[in-house]
């Protein structure tokens, strides 16, 4: 199983060192990721560098269960009071009606929702470091760890299961 470290650089030329090391020591590519300010991302980060996590597939997943069983129960309601005339297919319909909207909502709110390491360290990236993201197997992220702190690079208090490992 994956888990994700976080390293701390005083600036990109040793983000980009850090990057190499990474690699060196077994990281795949795609699984090094830097966070830093919305400028220094913007101008001096490639794109697939960038950690862009939000809440979305998680906020929609329960926004539509949220959704389904509110519509369902407002057409359960409805069907109890017969000059409605409101039969159960048309329940399960305003189900599924509340499950779309649900989704579309929670996915709107889940996306505005920054990743868990941007929230966590955000006066680090305020103070202008690069926040350098591993995602790898544990004898992996010790032998990167290893050769980013022989950098210079601190680690950071972050340990998680990578979302998709």
């Amino acid at each position: 199983m994956k888990m994700r470290h976080v390293y701390s650089s005083a600036g990109l030329q040793l983000a980009q060192q850090a990057v190499e090391a990474a690699r060196f020591a077994g990281v795949h590519d795609d699984d090094i990721l830097l966070v830093a300010r919305s400028e220094v991302e913007k101008y001096a980060i490639e794109d697939n560098r960038k950690l862009a996590d939000t809440d979305l597939v998680s906020a929609t997943a329960r926004g539509a269960g949220v959704g389904a069983a509110t519509g369902l129960l407002a057409g359960l309601v409805a069907v109890a009071v017969p000059p409605l005339g409101i039969t159960l297919a048309g329940a399960a319909a305003i189900g599924l009606a509340g499950a779309m909207v649900g989704s579309l909502s929670s996915a709107l709110l889940g996306a505005t929702v920054p990743d868990p390491v941007r929230q966590q360290f955000e006066d680090e990236i305020n103070a202008g470091n690069i926040l350098v993201v591993l995602d790898a197997e544990a004898t992996v992220l010790d032998a990167a760890g290893d050769a980013l702190t022989a950098l210079g690079l601190r680690y950071m208090p972050y340990e998680a299961p990578t979302a998709l490992s």
